[in-house]
């Protein structure tokens, strides 16, 4: 988990490049001392590092919308536009969401953490993405603070991962369509109730307190 958070901001910076520590890691899962879990992490580590970051790479080089709704799929593009007008039970401005003050102390500590260590969970990062959908105004305003927020104080921002991560969070890129629902349409939801079942949950309050 640590070491997948770390990457991106010490590859992006050239330290040391993805295909080297992917390599290393795949020696590791081919141990025949490994057990089940250190071989179901090595797989995750490649499925993180290699083809998630190279179908960034490929969307962000082939579409020159990489960072707008217009860079989205005709379902997301259209979901979107219909529920656009939807009530929204929060609102925030930018300002607040960029320091942290929400109703949803989750989402406050994944913030701080970012501003602070210029980094968060992965996990923690979609749901981070996904709530600023739910308290902007629009979807367009959503994507522009997702990404004005992520390119400020993540160490890896301004790199395809981010774009496509606020794209996957808020537009639906590289997934698909999910049972209809107010605000995020057919956009993929995810809520505190399903993120308290996570076990280092409790780890990102720590890190903020």
């Amino acid at each position: 988990m640590r070491t997948c958070r770390r990457m991106p901001r010490i590859c992006s910076s050239g330290q040391i490049s993805a295909q080297r520590c992917a390599l290393r890691v795949r020696l590791i899962g081919e141990i025949k001392t490994a057990t089940s879990s250190e071989k179901k992490s090595c797989e995750a580590f490649i499925e993180e590092s290699v083809v998630r970051r190279e179908l960034s790479d490929n969307f962000c080089f082939y579409n020159v919308n990489y960072d707008s709704l217009e860079g989205a799929a005709g379902w997301a593009q259209q979901t979107l536009k219909d529920h656009s007008k939807d009530k929204r039970e929060h609102l925030y401005c930018k300002e607040d969401l960029e320091n942290a003050k929400t109703h949803d102390d989750l989402w406050n500590a994944a913030q701080l953490q970012m501003v602070r260590e210029g980094k968060m969970h992965g996990f923690l990062r979609m749901y981070w993405a996904k709530k600023i959908l739910e308290w902007s105004p629009s979807p367009k305003e959503a994507l522009e603070r997702c990404i004005w927020l992520n390119d400020r104080y993540e160490l890896d921002g301004r790199d395809p991962n981010g774009y496509v991560g606020c794209m996957w969070s808020i537009c639906g890129v590289h997934d698909m369509g999910w049972k209809e629902r107010e605000v995020f349409g057919k956009i993929r939801f995810m809520n505190y109730a399903g993120c308290k079942r996570c076990t280092y949950i409790p780890l990102c309050h720590c890190v903020v307190e």
